[in-house]
Protein backbone atom coordinates (compact mmCIF):
# COMPACT_ATOMS: atom_id res chain seq x y z
CA UNK A 1 0.00 0.00 0.00
CA UNK A 2 1.46 3.30 -0.70
CA UNK A 3 2.04 5.84 1.76
CA UNK A 4 -1.01 8.35 1.42
CA UNK A 5 -3.94 7.11 -1.51
CA UNK A 6 -6.66 9.17 -2.31
CA UNK A 7 -10.09 7.69 -3.15
CA UNK A 8 -13.20 9.51 -4.14
CA UNK A 9 -16.14 8.00 -4.70
CA UNK A 10 -19.14 10.21 -6.26
CA UNK A 11 -21.69 8.46 -8.24
CA UNK A 12 -22.58 9.73 -11.68
CA UNK A 13 -26.10 11.04 -10.36
CA UNK A 14 -24.61 12.70 -7.15
CA UNK A 15 -24.23 16.02 -6.30
CA UNK A 16 -20.85 17.01 -4.48
CA UNK A 17 -22.72 16.62 -1.26
CA UNK A 18 -22.55 12.97 -1.87
CA UNK A 19 -18.73 12.93 -1.85
CA UNK A 20 -16.96 11.17 0.15
CA UNK A 21 -13.23 10.50 0.47
CA UNK A 22 -10.71 8.23 1.82
CA UNK A 23 -6.81 8.09 1.88
CA UNK A 24 -4.38 6.23 4.02
CA UNK A 25 -0.93 6.60 5.61
CA UNK A 26 0.89 5.12 7.81
CA UNK A 27 1.98 5.88 11.35
CA UNK A 28 4.92 3.91 13.09
CA UNK A 29 3.27 0.75 11.43
CA UNK A 30 -0.38 1.80 12.30
CA UNK A 31 -2.46 1.87 9.49
CA UNK A 32 -4.49 5.37 9.52
CA UNK A 33 -7.22 5.54 7.45
CA UNK A 34 -9.25 8.85 7.03
CA UNK A 35 -12.69 9.16 5.48
CA UNK A 36 -14.29 12.46 4.72
CA UNK A 37 -17.97 13.56 3.86
CA UNK A 38 -21.12 11.63 4.03
CA UNK A 39 -21.41 7.37 4.65
CA UNK A 40 -24.53 6.32 3.13
CA UNK A 41 -25.76 4.07 1.43
CA UNK A 42 -24.33 5.23 -1.90
CA UNK A 43 -20.09 5.46 -0.54
CA UNK A 44 -20.37 2.77 1.79
CA UNK A 45 -19.18 0.15 -0.67
CA UNK A 46 -16.69 3.05 -1.29
CA UNK A 47 -15.50 2.40 2.49
CA UNK A 48 -15.92 -0.99 2.44
CA UNK A 49 -13.17 -1.12 -0.29
CA UNK A 50 -11.08 0.98 1.45
CA UNK A 51 -11.03 -1.16 4.76
CA UNK A 52 -10.56 -4.03 2.61
CA UNK A 53 -7.22 -2.62 1.22
CA UNK A 54 -6.03 -1.53 4.55
CA UNK A 55 -6.51 -4.77 6.09
CA UNK A 56 -5.32 -6.55 2.63
CA UNK A 57 -1.97 -5.39 4.21
CA UNK A 58 -2.42 -7.61 7.66
CA UNK A 59 -1.47 -4.34 9.82
CA UNK A 60 -1.63 -4.94 13.62
CA UNK A 61 -3.53 -1.73 13.92
CA UNK A 62 -5.94 0.13 11.95
CA UNK A 63 -7.41 3.39 13.04
CA UNK A 64 -10.29 4.76 11.38
CA UNK A 65 -10.82 8.48 11.49
CA UNK A 66 -14.27 9.57 10.75
CA UNK A 67 -13.85 12.90 12.52
CA UNK A 68 -13.99 14.66 8.80
CA UNK A 69 -17.55 12.68 8.25
CA UNK A 70 -20.82 14.91 8.39
CA UNK A 71 -22.73 11.79 8.41
CA UNK A 72 -22.86 8.44 9.35
CA UNK A 73 -25.42 6.16 8.34
CA UNK A 74 -26.39 2.47 8.89
CA UNK A 75 -24.41 1.31 6.02
CA UNK A 76 -21.48 3.07 7.20
CA UNK A 77 -21.44 1.24 10.54
CA UNK A 78 -22.27 -1.97 8.80
CA UNK A 79 -19.37 -1.60 6.77
CA UNK A 80 -17.31 -0.88 9.78
CA UNK A 81 -18.95 -3.86 11.98
CA UNK A 82 -17.79 -6.31 8.63
CA UNK A 83 -13.97 -4.74 9.14
CA UNK A 84 -14.38 -5.96 12.60
CA UNK A 85 -15.40 -9.26 11.92
CA UNK A 86 -12.77 -9.53 8.79
CA UNK A 87 -9.66 -8.27 10.87
CA UNK A 88 -10.24 -11.27 13.25
CA UNK A 89 -7.80 -11.56 15.96
CA UNK A 90 -5.02 -10.47 13.19
CA UNK A 91 -6.34 -6.61 13.54
CA UNK A 92 -6.80 -4.32 16.34
CA UNK A 93 -8.95 -1.50 14.97
CA UNK A 94 -10.06 1.94 16.62
CA UNK A 95 -12.19 4.95 15.37
CA UNK A 96 -11.75 8.37 15.71
CA UNK A 97 -15.27 10.19 16.06
CA UNK A 98 -16.48 13.06 17.77
CA UNK A 99 -19.81 14.66 17.89
CA UNK A 100 -23.06 13.75 16.81
CA UNK A 101 -22.73 13.00 13.25
CA UNK A 102 -20.38 9.96 14.42
CA UNK A 103 -19.74 9.35 18.03
CA UNK A 104 -23.63 9.64 18.96
CA UNK A 105 -24.54 6.97 16.38
CA UNK A 106 -21.77 4.57 17.47
CA UNK A 107 -22.75 4.49 20.69
CA UNK A 108 -26.49 4.59 20.27
CA UNK A 109 -25.48 0.96 18.72
CA UNK A 110 -23.24 0.00 21.19
CA UNK A 111 -20.62 -0.33 18.20
CA UNK A 112 -18.08 1.70 21.01
CA UNK A 113 -18.45 -1.43 23.12
CA UNK A 114 -17.10 -3.76 20.11
CA UNK A 115 -14.83 -0.79 18.96
CA UNK A 116 -12.42 1.10 20.65
CA UNK A 117 -13.81 4.76 19.98
CA UNK A 118 -11.58 7.73 20.38
CA UNK A 119 -12.18 11.84 20.08
CA UNK A 120 -8.63 12.67 18.37
CA UNK A 121 -6.19 10.96 16.15
CA UNK A 122 -3.77 11.44 18.30
CA UNK A 123 -5.64 9.67 20.71
CA UNK A 124 -6.30 6.97 18.62
CA UNK A 125 -2.17 6.51 17.95
CA UNK A 126 -1.54 6.79 21.57
CA UNK A 127 -3.68 3.79 22.44
CA UNK A 128 -1.44 1.68 20.07
CA UNK A 129 1.82 2.87 21.56
CA UNK A 130 0.82 2.11 24.94
CA UNK A 131 -0.23 -1.65 23.45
Amino acid sequence: MADCEDVTNTPPDANLTDTMTTSFADHDGVTVLTVTGEVDLATAPALETAIDAALDADPAGLVVDLAAVSFLASAGMAALVAAYQRAGDKTTIALVADGPATSRQLKMTALDQVFALHTTLDAALASFRAG
